[in-house]
């Protein structure tokens, strides 16, 4: 085992929900499906290589597998299968995304003043870049101890890292110089709770999410440029003011943390954006909104997928909270008309994203069931406790599920109709970032270090 421990200043990483692709929700590739009657596919749009983004190339958390196994670890601990182990400095929960030679990441001070991006060769461990990027003099407290201020994860293409810490800025950076192209600062938001939401690419957009307590709408980038394309305002109706006419609890009920989806549904390019009390479907390349679904569920976390003709997507929390499967080609409100099922009830995830594939749908709940659904109808295939505590997404390559827990375990199981445990693993640092997958090697982020793991 190769250990690296390298300063330079910087952090370590939670709620991150990003992406697009093919088989789920923002895509790189195009697949298509049939749905109701309508054409629904994912976006056409030039292919990534490696790990460009939250939950992986299709934004779904499966890897494209090759011809052959990739022959990812299966098994390893702090002295087994560890290529290298380097650490992170300052706090921040993003998922790395991989870029050639290289992982790209985010961290923050721990009071959130000073925000970072780091550069980390791929093949050694070694710290290339860290810099500051935004700085806040007064930054709003979390409110909780969950969430960090550095938990949107970065996304690239080739030549181009975009880095985004909700209202405290936004940034384009060439990833050869790492000269920052472009910066941000002017887009408001109270978070309140800390941003979650990552940025997303859809042709020459980056589609950035800000569901605050006090304003919540999406705002469309000029990716070469920085300049606002659009703007969209959430058109959610919220019926929960006091007494004195002021949003109870401060507006933490209005919040949410989720990252959209790209779909095409007739031709039509859809973000599929879900919000505190209802989700949304807008017109990708306008902003403008094209149908909605009411709920009554707040601060929703779990990034949306598509597959199977479908959108499965959860509520958030309360006495509300459900995941839903959505026929995404309506218009208007779709709330009575176009949910496929509904699945309610302790199994669902509040912020773990789910996996759709062969027409499975596998989530795991925030204490530890994994659950496998039939993705079309939502019936119940099985069930089963696999222990700890989950806020980060699973991932899929080589057959097999792999989950990562807060506490640090990862529960690999093998793909199918049937539960089976293939192995599990322990780390003495927790995950709360979501995993990322190169070649033959899983790399991992911590509380406080960045892992390759590798037979």
């Amino acid at each position: 085992m190769k250990s690296m421990f390298s300063f330079n200043g910087c952090a370590a990483g939670l709620r991150a929900r990003a992406t697009f692709f093919t088989r789920a929700c923002l895509g790189i590739w195009a697949i298509t499906f049939i749905a109701a009657g309508a054409d629904v596919s994912a976006p056409n749009v030039q292919p990534v290589q490696g790990w460009p983004q939250f939950r992986g190339p299709h934004g779904d958390g499966v890897a494209v597998e090759p011809e052959e196994e990739r022959g990812l670890p299966l098994q390893w601990s702090e002295t087994d299968n560890i290529l290298w182990k380097t650490e992170i400095p300052f706090q921040g929960w993003s998922t790395p995304v991989i870029l050639g030679d290289h992982l790209w990441l985010t961290t923050a001070t721990k009071e959130g003043n000073d925000f970072y991006v780091l550069c980390v060769d791929k093949n050694t461990g070694e710290i290339l870049f860290n810099e500051k990027i935004f700085h806040a003099d007064a930054p709003e407290p979390l409110g909780n101890m969950v969430n960090s201020y550095a938990s949107p994860s970065p996304v690239a293409e080739p030549g181009r890292i975009y880095v985004h810490f909700g209202s405290y800025g936004t940034a384009c950076l060439d990833s050869q110089t790492r000269e920052v192209l472009w910066k941000r600062t002017d887009l408001p938001c109270r978070h309140y709770r800390g941003p979650g939401s990552s940025p997303v690419i859809f042709e020459n957009l980056l589609v950035l999410t800000f569901d605050g307590a006090d304003v919540q709408y999406l705002a469309a980038l000029n990716k070469d440029t920085g300049e606002t394309v659009w703007k969209t305002d959430r058109s959610t109706a919220w019926k929960d003011l006091d007494e004195q006419g002021q949003p109870v609890r401060e507006g933490d009920f209005r919040k949410a943390f989720t990252t959209p989806c790209v779909v095409v549904v007739n031709d039509v390019p859809l973000l599929i954006s879900p919000g505190s009390y209802a989700a949304f479907a807008y017109e990708a390349r306008t902003g403008r909104e094209v149908w909605k679904t009411q709920n009554g569920a707040y601060s929703p976390s779990m990034s949306p997928v598509h597959a199977n003709g479908l959108v499965f997507l959860t509520t958030g929390r309360g006495e509300t909270k459900a995941l839903w499967a959505l026929r995404p080609d309506g218009q208007g409100d779709i709330t009575e008309s176009h949910v496929a099922w509904k699945l309610e009830g302790r199994l669902v995830p509040e912020e773990p994203s789910p996996i759709v594939l062969d027409g499975l749908l596998y989530i795991v709940s925030n204490d530890g069931v994994v659950t496998c659904l039939e993705a079309e109808t939502g019936a119940k295939v099985w069930s089963e406790r696999i222990g700890g505590n989950y806020m980060a997404s699973p991932i899929y390559a080589d057959g097999r599920l792999y989950f990562c827990s807060v506490q640090g375990r990862t529960t690999v199981l093998k793909a199918g109709h049937v539960f089976e445990k293939l192995a599990v693993n322990e780390l003495d640092d927790g995950c709360l970032a979501s995993p990322a997958v190169d070649g033959k090697a899983l790399f991992l982020r911590t509380k406080t270090y960045l892992h390759r793991i590798e037979n």
